[in-house]
């Protein structure tokens, strides 16, 4: 259940029809969930998978989006960041997925694509893949890492357009936010205007102390309930628009994200990683072409619907946490290890 269903409202602007981040059209959303113990006492047990976010429908390869990363904190292990801030594209799939399962799922992508597209490496350059991690070991067996490569391509071939599916799901299966069960979480934002733009934010939420949640600000009573033992956690924020922005625009728009991201009560602690990636199916490069110079068009930075993008980044970025906050079920995970929901009600 989300949290609108709840009769909370976070902001003044308006969802879009699924309050997801496939709300912009073209953009795909799979996961691949590991619930299962990898001994027979139970000590051991796979809590964890991959989720997969396909900005479009197409070879992303050949035809790149518009893209930018922000740093909120740095206590992370992604990949390919760097690139996508030199360049401002992103060509393949964006992937979340626990600490250590990075170089798994980082093979099983990059072996994806180039099945897809049999020229990287032979007669054009190499291929930048982006992953994203939040430290599941409270609840799985991180260092047995159970996960493969082969369920980094599954999640990739299952995305869709449907409403995502929120909670202990996918890369979120064994996460912890302020003390209870997290995960991935989504919300979206409709800017009305002579041009109508979406923005859609997905996040996959690992961090804060249970007393840290400002939970006062949706109407709900302060709980003493949840656990105490995780460490200072993660957060990956993903922002999608449909937009025309440039990648230094989605860097400021990435920002804004941050906003949402305190006003439930995280400060970015000294190990969390707080990393935001945004992107923009409109103005989309292709990889091959025989121009010299090539021509976009963005949003004028100084037009009042600026404003309205980043109130929509950080509303739709604080509605997903909670989102992924409402839509966990407690989860049981290895040495007997219990993660409650959210008590709501």
């Amino acid at each position: 259940m989300k949290v609108r269903d709840r009769g909370i409202v976070v902001g003044r602007m308006s969802p879009g029809t699924n309050n997801c981040l496939t709300d912009v059209p073209g953009v795909k959303v799979g996961h691949v969930t590991l619930d299962f113990p990898l001994d027979d006492k139970g000590e051991e047990y796979a809590c964890t998978g991959v989720t997969a976010i396909l900005p479009h429908g197409g070879n992303l390869f050949k035809e790149k989006v518009t893209a930018a990363s922000y740093v909120l904190n740095g206590f992370g292990k992604t990949t390919g960041l760097v690139q996508v801030n030199e360049l401002g594209t992103i060509e393949a799939p964006i992937m979340l997925t626990n600490t250590f399962a990075v170089p798994a799922v980082t093979q099983g992508t990059l072996e994806y694509m180039l099945a897809e597209n049999e020229e990287i490496g032979e007669t054009t350059g190499t291929i930048n893949i982006v992953v994203g991690e939040c430290n599941d070991s409270y609840l799985n067996s991180i260092r047995h890492f159970p996960l493969r490569p082969e369920q980094a391509i599954q999640a990739i071939k299952t995305a869709s357009e449907r409403p995502a599916v929120e909670g202990a799901i996918g890369a979120g299966k064994g996460m912890v936010c302020f003390g209870h069960k997290g995960g991935i979480g989504t919300a979206s934002r409709i800017i009305n205007g002579a041009t109508p733009y979406t923005i859609g934010c997905l996040v996959l939420s690992n961090f804060g102390k249970k007393e840290e949640f400002m939970a006062e600000r949706y109407g709900i009573d302060s709980i003493k309930s949840g656990i105490s033992e995780t460490a200072d956690g993660s957060i990956i924020i993903i922002l999608a628009t449909n937009a025309l922005l440039s990648d230094r625009q989605l860097l400021r728009l990435a920002k804004r994200s941050g906003i949402g991201l305190g006003r439930t009560g995280s400060h970015f602690s000294n190990g969390s990683g707080d990393i935001v990636i945004a992107f923009s199916t409109a103005n989309q490069t292709t990889h091959y072409s025989d121009e010299s110079v090539q021509t976009s068009s963005r949003i004028r930075d100084d037009h009042p619907v600026m404003n309205e993008l980043f109130t929509a980044a950080a509303e739709s970025a604080e509605e997903a946490i909670l989102n992924s906050l409402s839509q966990a079920e407690t989860t049981k995970g290895r040495k007997g290890r219990v993660v409650e929901a959210y008590p709501f009600l």
